[in-house]
């Protein structure tokens, strides 16, 4: 007991209430076990069950009154979030359909087949006063906002997902008991947000309306109920579809009038804003589910239940025989109507715009600018909207368009893009340290930037207080990403500012960036890219040398990737050419980096140059001498005589080498020798 005590303070802890109160959801952790079970909870309302298994979980609940509920199948809960968006730590777990239950205190259960966890969620929502706000939409029905039914906003878990449009409506059944008052519905709502988020860790209440049995109609999933919010109802389908579900069970019993009066009216409102015919077919890709794979194109009646999209029985039979109708009356709800409005073509050419209307009128289609002004217009009578704007001459900027006609409602979109507005982005100035000394490494400043729209541009060089040391460039640019490569040999060494300055009309930016000119270092080098200390007389010692413009502390460090393996040189020298002999004592074979450092009075600035310490030597090996074929072990040099002539082969990678010869071979003899000096065995055959 004290566990599960320590379980539901935990989770009141991460249910911070709303000023009116929210519920609070225990969770308790079940043994799976055949016999029937009673366990004691604090009050609820709500129980939802999730179970690891193919098996199943049977339960009943006692009500505060001691009177036991019939007994129970939990079964998967089929309105789902779309795979990889939603309830990510739920993967394994069969998740139950949440049933109210009225107040209660205590549940039974026992398992049937294999079920190896389950765990039961208790939703407490205590009833609480509807607020009568209502949302002021054109032809709207009544909607109770998620703030009148007192949605707790501190538990959503992200930021609403939205869909390029409405494109059909899925129709559900919430499968919970039938048996519930006026008063209690928003509870139940309230009590499906909670399980939904805490329980099965969604993001929000999975559907995007609810309808009760007295015909109040709740808004869903927050994110605005005149947006295409992607909900949490029809996995695959949730992009692009408004999930309804009616509270309760449509199995067997019918909804009541108010329930498919309040139905109709919302789909009718919600499928007209999108201009969607709720006569029409349309076609889907599924993003996958056990019924559609990834990418299966589905058609689907605008207007479908939910078994439709997905392997289940809801909306339950009873409600689902009703949707032929229910499609009827509401395509004949809140004529007249503008159905399919299309915009096809871009600015430069003709721009064709179509739509169908419920009933013959006269249409017209309006384009604007960003100021309003009206640059084409175009009118027509009947059922069918159709005309060209002939946007050739049209500036590239951005427009609205409207498709009106009487008492319909409006389509409206936009074509083209608004002008980027002017902006100077991403500065830099690189090396960050710039050496002109002539050494050919980091003479040159590179300087890029991204403009968003054209412009004439200015880049200067001041000191550090502002005064304007030269001119880099002036000229016009377009948009999007410019470099510039110029040469800073004319200033003295120091700290500088780069300044760009973008003017485009009346519009100017600004943006800088700092860098150095140091020349102290320069030309540094080795006389060899790789030796062998092994003492043979052959490349056993490597030459650093650089150049100093100025006296600097100095310091030339052996470096293994990141990793200090040895310090050559540390000590202060004056201007001049500097060298130091390296014979790689105590340093094992491998790849090495020698860098540079030279600290003067303004900064440090480095320099680096790779070595090779290369002890082994390569390896031939005669392949064939018929066909004059040898294996080289490691780039290098071959030095080989076929028939008595001898010559050398470069080597560029280690493997099989064919030495071209005329007549046959009577006689071969070779040896290689790598980068580093290094000399293989003598290799000799003759026939």
């Amino acid at each position: 007991m004290k566990r599960a005590l320590f379980v539901a303070a935990v989770v009141a802890a991460v249910l911070p209430g709303t000023a009116l109160g929210a519920g609070l959801v225990q969770q308790r952790e079940l043994q799976p076990q055949a016999s029937a079970r009673v366990l004691e909870t604090r009050s609820f309302e709500l129980v939802g069950l999730h179970w690891r298994g193919a098996g199943r979980v049977e339960y009943r609940t006692r009500s505060l009154a001691g009177s036991w509920s019939r007994w129970m199948l939990s079964t998967v809960d089929d309105a789902l979030p779309d795979r990889g968006r939603e309830g990510r730590a739920l993967r394994g777990w069969r998740i139950g359909e949440p049933q109210w239950t009225g107040a209660s205190d205590a549940i039974q259960y026992r398992t049937r087949g294999r079920v190896s966890r389950v765990r039961a969620f208790f939703v407490r929502s205590p009833q609480l006063p509807v607020g009568g706000k209502r949302p002021e939409i054109a032809a709207a029905p009544p909607i109770i906002t998620r703030a009148d039914w007192h949605a707790d906003e501190a538990i959503r878990r992200a930021a609403p997902y939205y869909a390029d449009g409405i494109h059909l409506a899925i129709v559900h059944h919430t499968a919970g008991s039938n048996s519930y008052s006026k008063t209690q519905s928003a509870s139940i709502v309230r009590s499906i947000e909670l399980y939904h988020v805490q329980g099965n860790g969604w993001n929000d209440i999975g559907y995007n309306f609810l309808v009760d049995k007295y015909g109040q109609v709740f808004e869903g999933r927050y994110g605005g109920i005149t947006r295409p919010v992607i909900g949490a109802h029809a996995q695959g389908f949730n992009s692009g579809s408004v999930g309804v579900a009616v509270i309760g069970d449509y199995g067997s019993a019918s909804i009541s009038p108010a329930a498919r009066a309040a139905l109709v009216s919302l789909i009718a409102w919600r499928l007209d804003l999108a201009h969607v015919d709720p006569l029409s077919k349309v076609g889907r890709v599924s993003a996958g589910n056990p019924r559609y794979a990834a990418g299966t194109v589905v058609t689907l009646n605008a207007i479908s239940g939910h078994r439709d999209v997905y392997p289940t029985s809801c909306p339950g039979a009873s409600l689902y025989a009703q949707l032929p109708s229910i499609r009827t009356e509401v395509a004949q709800t809140g004529l007249p109507k503008l159905y399919a409005p299309a915009v096809v073509g871009t600015l430069g050419g003709p721009v064709r715009f179509t739509g169908r209307l419920s009933s013959a009128a006269t249409w017209t289609v309006t384009v604007r600018d960003d100021a309003g002004t009206t640059v084409a217009s175009g009118t027509g009578t009947g059922a069918k909207v159709d005309w060209t704007w002939d946007a050739s001459a049209a500036t590239a900027q951005h427009y609205t368009w409207a498709i009106t006609a009487p008492q319909m409602r409006a389509a409206t979109g936009s074509i083209g893009t608004a002008p980027a507005p002017l902006a100077l982005q991403q500065l830099k100035v690189a090396p960050g340290v710039v050496t002109p000394n002539g050494d050919g490494r980091g003479d040159d400043a590179k300087t890029t930037y991204r403009l968003t729209t054209a412009a004439t541009v200015t880049a200067e060089v001041e000191d550090l207080s502002g005064n304007s040391m030269a001119t880099v460039f002036v000229g016009a640019r377009p948009a999007g990403a410019q470099d510039l490569t110029w040469s800073p040999d004319a200033l003295p060494d120091g700290r500088y500012r780069l300044v760009l300055t973008a003017v485009a009309g009346t519009k100017q930016v600004q943006s800088s960036t700092t860098f150095w000119v140091d020349r102290t270092l320069a030309a540094t080098k080795t006389a060899l890219q790789a030796f062998s200390p092994n003492g043979d007389g052959r490349l056993d010692t490597d030459a650093l040398s650089f150049t100093l413009v100025n006296p600097a502390q100095v310091r030339v460090r052996v470096l293994r990737g990141s990793k200090l393996v040895a310090t050559l040189l540390d000590t202060t020298l004056g201007a001049g050419p500097q060298g130091l002999t390296w014979d790689g004592s105590g340093i094992p074979d491998g790849r090495y980096t020698l860098s540079v450092s030279a600290t003067d009075s303004l900064l440090t600035v480095s320099q680096t140059v790779l070595v090779v310490v290369d002890r082994k030597a390569p390896t031939v090996r005669l392949v064939s001498l018929h066909a004059a074929v040898v294996r080289v072990s490691e780039p290098g040099t071959l030095v080989v005589a076929v028939n008595g002539r001898w010559r050398k082969l470069r080597v560029r990678k280690a493997g099989l080498l064919r030495i071209s010869h005329r007549g046959a071979v009577r006689g071969l003899t070779a040896y290689a020798l790598d980068a580093a000096g290094n000399k293989s065995r003598v290799v000799t055959a003759r026939r």
